[in-house]
């Protein structure tokens, strides 16, 4: 075996090693530290070592007990990195099978401030997929939320939902000008918030 094998191996040993000791200390003392760290690794100016260490924070995060780390799961949701808002989007959806309600509520708290950034137009998404009942005002939120591309998202999350009680609240948007850019399978097209909101229902009235 190779030499870069066994220092592959010996490096995952110590990985999970230092977790597991990390994470047996008393929950609120992991999450205020946690918490310090992920707003630390924000501040990273190389971006390669700032994905590398909000990654694993999110997976950190994700396995601290009680959802505690909501809040910090969705701040790393909010950076532009692609394969690190994937990361906490993933943690963010394992949380909320498991502790809704702390989810939950740290949308809504994004929403009175209201939240500006890629986490507002991924948060849509998530709450259509899991279908709890408070979707739907959670969605209404989104839906009022003042930045295009976040209501373009919760207008699409609208038909993943599917849920006719929405269609008031997307009636209002059909004359909405605003355009906002579609992502289409491969391709990325234009589209203004009114188009997207009467596609959507037609698609809820069928």
């Amino acid at each position: 075996m190779s030499k870069s094998l066994e220092a592959i191996f010996a490096a995952e040993r110590a990985l999970r090693a230092a977790e597991a000791e990390l994470l047996t200390g008393d929950p609120e003392a992991v999450a205020t530290e946690l918490r310090g760290a992920v707003n630390a690794a924000l501040t990273v100016a190389d971006a390669e070592e700032r994905a590398l260490r909000l990654e694993r924070l999110a997976d950190l995060c994700a396995q601290v007990p009680g959802g505690r780390l909501v809040d910090a799961l969705i701040a790393i949701l909010n950076v532009e990195e692609p394969q690190v808002r994937g990361a906490a989007a993933e943690c963010l959806e394992a949380v909320a099978y498991d502790y809704y309600g702390e989810v939950a509520r740290a949308a809504e708290t994004a929403l009175e401030e209201p939240l500006r950034g890629p986490a507002m137009s991924e948060l849509p998404y998530l709450f259509a997929e899991i279908g709890e009942p408070s979707a739907i005002p959670l969605l209404r939120g989104f839906l009022a939320h003042p930045d295009a591309p976040v209501v373009a998202a919760a207008v699409e999350a609208s038909t993943v939902l599917g849920d006719p009680a929405l269609m008031p609240q997307l009636e209002a948007l059909t004359g909405d000008l605003r355009d906002v850019t579609v992502a289409d399978f491969e391709e990325e097209t234009s589209a203004t918030v009114g188009e997207l909101a009467r596609e959507a229902l037609s698609l809820l009235e069928a």
